[in-house]
């Protein structure tokens, strides 16, 4: 009898300690789901500071005024650039030197005159807003000319547009307008105008 009412009263302790243990088991624990790669970075443009280089195709057009009156032409040209930016954040400021190779024959009314404008260098001061990828501006400065009659030195001024195709690559168009006197001789004068389109590798 001792025994069986030992046996009774163990199977009792062991039945009430059962739902303190099932209390205590730990929950499961979820394996950890791997977070998604970050997107590819977009490039949106914004710093134009840096060195650039690179080729323009344009056209030139001669006017010729003074002891040129009535003559002109115009053709095709081919150039190479190479400058500076600095980005101040909202504005830009850079100073750029250029070239362009032309084979400009100059005609009158009566046809061609035997004289040509052979190439042209430029030394720029430009300023423009920063639209983030996008360059508006100004540039003026100092023009050498050479033709068949002589050179000179002149001025001139414009407006050109850049785009940031890539954090390197930047395409644009340009817009100048030349104004040179006494070429080989006094009141030998031209205006000229310029626009081409040019690809830039910004370093």
């Amino acid at each position: 009898m001792k025994n069986i009412l030992s046996v009774a009263a163990l199977t009792a302790t062991a039945l009430a300690t059962v739902p303190a243990f099932a209390g205590s088991l730990e929950e499961p624990v979820a394996a950890p789901v791997p977070a998604a790669p970050p997107p590819a970075p977009v490039y949106t443009g914004g710093d134009w500071t840096g060195f650039y280089a690179g080729a323009q195709l344009g056209n030139l057009d001669v006017d010729g005024q003074g002891g040129l009156a009535g003559v002109g032409g115009d053709d095709t040209t081919y150039g190479v650039h190479a400058g500076y930016n600095y980005d101040f954040g909202s504005w830009v400021l850079g100073g750029e030197l250029d070239y362009d190779d032309a084979s400009v024959d100059l005609e009158n009314a009566g046809g061609p005159i035997g004289a040509s404008v052979d190439s042209v260098w430029r030394a720029k001061l430009r300023g423009g807003y920063d639209f983030g990828n996008t360059l508006l501006y100004a540039t003026a400065g100092l023009a050498d000319v050479d033709t068949s009659i002589g050179s000179d030195t002149g001025d001139f001024y414009g407006i050109g547009l850049s785009y940031k195709a890539t954090q390197q690559i930047i395409i644009s168009g340009e817009y100048l307008k030349h104004s040179f006197s006494d070429i080989g001789a006094p009141g030998t004068d031209a205006d000229a105008d310029t626009f081409t389109i040019r690809a830039s590798w910004q370093f």
